[in-house]
């Protein structure tokens, strides 16, 4: 009987870190983490900060670059709900760019105590304060006075307005650059006294409730919450938590990132927050991205190396590097054909035009129309849901939006069809009259864009504009002006505009009370174009020029290798059966002497191995697997495959194949015909491919006949896997082949390896997951720092020992485990919360499970009692002890 390997909680990374004492710290541990071999090492100091009321849970990262000058500083905030760990990855890339960067995780998240203020200026923002304090203090900060260290602060969301905040609080933030956040969060929640009720509830859910919260805060939710709509002490208490409180005090150069799919923190809020701090002297750019809260694009690499330069120049004072356009908006330019995904454009232009620029005003046709608010508001209109609205958003994208409004419920009116295109940039707006018979009405705004007879009738980025109009029950109504939801959308020509008010919307809270609404429009759509805006040109698929340029670095590459080959040493032929032996490898750093990516490397591999090659990030996995396929030179050792000295272009590499820093593949042929078209590229026989093994043991199925823009992750994965197994080579390398797959698709690639090795081929995979290389692989390489740590089978690396970890369905009963630490062979018998703890002493694994099945015993699994991390974090603690 196979009894499956049980598998035990991830060890804690504080129970690891040890304890240290300090006058503010309580807890520290030092962590190296690194992009890529070939990078500085990142350091990252865990630290615990002892805050009034609350323990604020620290990590403070720097780098070793080689340069002894003082650096400037970070400081990243994080999301509402998440914590430091969100923002950790940020934070070692602007470490290796040069920064001491500082995270947190703010009151009442992640591991810091406290309750959460919502950003409260006696508490989170004195936090932000005190870590200033701190950073003051550390030799490696760059100072501009006595406690006065020269800082920058990012984040996104909740993390950006504290880096607003901070900026208006503490006149030693020098930079900020706050990301999809708001300006002033009770009119983000209660936009013109209409409760956004989805999203706040939200907030709440997502802290962990009324407990985690303030009181006050508490107490104010609840109190909106059953009213249906906000009250005045409602509106301040949020408002003195938020930055336009404080934006007049905000001078510093400020990037201004605000998300285009985003129905908390909309455009207008980013625009007001813009116009405020410019208003004070203060630099000012500012980047409508793609995504936003609502999901889409979040253009994380591009944000994020845009928010590097920002530092650069008013950090580092480095007046050559570009901040980039005084605006910018990502537009959508087509479709990748890879994965069906919008391709994204760039419009710039020299100055920030606001949300009314370039006024163009279209004429709506449309009688006094009268619509029901029914009862309970019940059933709402449907536009953006939170939690669902990224994926609406992503469909108007596309022209197709999805959007419901219920027959007698609202009113409509609609423009000609356009004669030319229209590219709307900011918010239109159009002036109503309303009437009701009730004291007052709340409509819905929304501007739709709609095809030819009737087709395609899409919701902008699925956004919509609450308005609360008072005192209409008596004379001719109250005439308003509606400012609708800001946008970036192109209405084609053959098109028309379509305004539509709503009585009710799903994510806003509407009036119980039945009521009828009688609107009346009183003018053209006033809509803003920005034509200063410049639109980038859109860029071609990679594939287009990609592979050209592939082939010509190839034979480049073949002309150059040419004559290494010839002088290549001769095979060895004791090793002539041997899959891989690697002795004393050694490579160094790009411009190094004596920084080492690997350095004394031996080890060996046989017929029929499973290898897993493990390390932390910067331990030399990666630079080893491109020297062992010939990608790069060693500077010192010897690889031989089969007794074959590995050379760039060897051709022995032919019983190598590979699956390294992913595969490219045409996304519009099949999974077949790439396959195919790989192979003869290779010059090699059609009869020796063996794609029919190869694509058994990947089993890809009738997908192989699809086109490939059309495959999951997973599916590409193992189309990737089948093309490293084409002429079913000796030795397969993967690195890192479970890469964005789900729980299933990893246990499939699991499958595949064993099966690949199960007919006498060897395998080498590295990979972070030490789960799935301990049910994987049969012997393991533990690597740090360049260097060899362990090598052998996962059995005598694990240590399995005489102490097995026995896993139940249920409790066993306390005589059944009497009777276990009674038998023979058996030195003690423990009953745990997983089942039971077996000390064998003399009797074997088999024996003991053969017996727990004979007592009725229900197993669900059977191992080492120290499992596979255990011995991981502890080889490489001693090896960089």
């Amino acid at each position: 009987m196979e009894i499956p390997t049980p598998r035990r909680p991830r060890l804690s990374k504080r129970w690891l870190a040890g304890l240290a004492a300090a006058a503010v710290l309580v807890g520290a541990g030092t962590w190296t983490a690194v992009a890529s071999d070939s990078a500085p090492t990142v350091h990252r100091d865990d630290q615990t900060m002892e805050m009034p009321g609350a323990r604020i849970d620290t990590s403070y990262f720097t780098a070793d670059d080689g340069d002894d000058r003082r650096r400037p500083a970070v400081l990243l905030g994080h999301g509402f709900g998440g914590s430091k760990n969100d923002v950790r990855a940020q934070a070692e890339k602007l470490a290796r760019d040069g920064y001491a960067v500082l995270t947190w995780s703010a009151r009442g998240f992640g591991e810091s105590t406290g309750t959460i203020g919502l950003n409260d200026p006696a508490y989170e923002v004195k936090d932000v304060s005190r870590m200033i304090d701190w950073l003051a203090e550390r030799p490696e900060v760059q100072l501009d006075g006595d406690g006065d260290p020269r800082v920058g602060m990012s984040g996104a969301s909740y993390g950006g307005a504290i880096s607003l905040l901070g900026a208006g609080h503490d006149p030693r933030v020098d930079a900020i650059a706050p990301v999809i956040t708001y300006w002033n969060l009770a009119d983000s929640l209660f936009p013109d006294g209409v409760f956004k009720k989805l999203w706040a509830g939200i907030f709440f859910s997502t802290g962990g409730g009324c407990d985690t919260f303030e009181k006050q805060l508490c107490e104010m939710y609840d109190r909106v919450a059953v009213a249906g709509k906000p009250d005045t002490a409602a509106r301040e208490l949020l408002t003195e938590r938020s930055p336009s409180a404080v934006g007049d005090r905000i001078k510093v150069p400020s990037l201004i990132i605000q998300g285009q799919t985003d129905s908390l923190f909309p455009l207008s809020q980013s625009d007001v927050m813009a116009k405020t701090i410019k208003a004070n002297g203060a630099p000012v750019a500012v980047d409508w991205m793609a995504g936003g809260h609502d999901g889409g694009n979040a253009e994380t690499g591009r944000v994020e190396s845009r928010i590097t330069s920002w530092f650069d120049h008013y950090l580092k004072k480095d007046t050559g590097v570009d901040t980039g356009p005084a605006f910018r908006v990502s537009r959508t330019g087509g479709v990748d054909s890879t994965d069906g995904r919008a391709l994204l454009r760039g419009a710039t232009s020299d100055s920030y035009p606001g949300l009314r620029s370039g006024i163009a005003n279209i004429p709506l046709t449309g009688r006094e129309q009268s619509f029901d608010n029914p009862a309970g508001a019940s059933p709402p209109a449907i536009s953006t849901v939170p939690g669902v609205g990224g994926g609406l958003s992503q469909l108007s994208s596309f022209g197709m939006g999805l959007a419901l409004d219920f027959p007698g419920q609202f009113a409509r009116f609609d423009s000609r069809p356009l004669d030319t295109s229209l590219q709307v940039t900011g918010s239109p707006t159009v002036r109503v009259t309303v009437k009701a018979d009730s004291d007052d009405a709340v409509l819905f705004g929304k501007v739709y864009d709609v095809g030819p007879g009737g087709r395609q009738q899409v919701l902008p980025s699925q956004l919509v504009s609450p308005v609360r109009v008072e005192g209409v029950k008596a004379g001719d109504g109250k005439t308003v002006e509606l400012t609708l939801p800001a946008i970036d959308h192109k209405v084609e020509a053959g098109h028309r505009l379509r305004v539509v008010l709503a009585a009710t919307d799903l994510a806003y809270a509407s009036p119980a009370t039945p009521a009828t609404y009688t609107v009346t429009v009183d003018g053209d759509l006033s809509v803003p174009t920005a034509p200063a805006l410049s639109t980038a040109a859109p860029t071609l698929a990679w594939w287009v020029w990609g592979l050209p340029l592939g082939g010509v670095l190839i034979a480049a590459a073949l002309l150059l290798t040419a004559r290494r080959r010839v002088s290549a040493p001769a095979p060895d032929p004791e090793l002539a059966d041997v899959p891989l032996q690697i002795t004393d490898l050694s490579k160094r750093y790009a411009k190094s002497a004596d920084r080492y990516a690997v350095r004394d490397l031996s080890f060996r591999v046989e017929k029929g191995q499973v290898l897993g090659l493990l390390g932390p990030n910067g331990a030399g996995k990666t630079t080893t697997l491109r020297m062992l396929m010939g990608l790069i030179t060693p500077d010192a050792g010897d690889i031989r495959v089969f007794g074959h000295a590995i050379r760039p272009g060897a051709p022995v590499l032919s019983h190598v194949g590979s699956f390294v820093e992913g595969a490219g593949f045409l996304p519009h042929l099949s999974g077949r015909d790439n396959l195919e078209l790989y192979w003869r590229a290779t010059g090699r026989p059609a009869e020796d491919s063996h794609i029919e093994q190869a694509l058994e043991i990947a089993g890809l199925g009738d997908a192989l006949a699809r086109a490939v823009r059309t495959y999951s992750q997973g599916m590409r994965q193992r189309l990737a896997i089948a093309q490293a197994m084409l002429g079913l080579p000796d030795l397969l390398i993967l690195d890192e082949p479970t890469n964005g797959l789900d729980p299933p698709q990893i246990r499939e690639m699991r499958d595949v390896m064993i099966r690949y090795a199960a007919e006498g081929r060897t395998v080498i995979v590295s990979s972070h997951l030490l789960s799935e290389v301990e049910q994987t692989c049969t012997h393991l390489v533990v690597m740090d720092r360049g260097r060899l740590v362990q090598a052998g089978p996962v059995a005598e690396i694990t240590g399995s020992g005489d102490t097995v970890l026995v896993t139940t369905a249920g409790q066993v009963p306390e005589p059944v485990v009497d009777k276990i630490a009674a038998m023979p062979g058996i030195g003690s018998a423990i009953r745990t919360d997983e089942g039971l703890l077996v000390r064998l002493d003399g009797a074997s694994t088999n024996t003991l499970v053969t017996e727990l099945i004979r007592m009725d015993v229900t197993l669900t699994g059977v191992g080492p009692h120290r499992r596979l991390e255990d011995a991981f974090l502890t080889l490489i603690s001693g090896a960089s002890a």
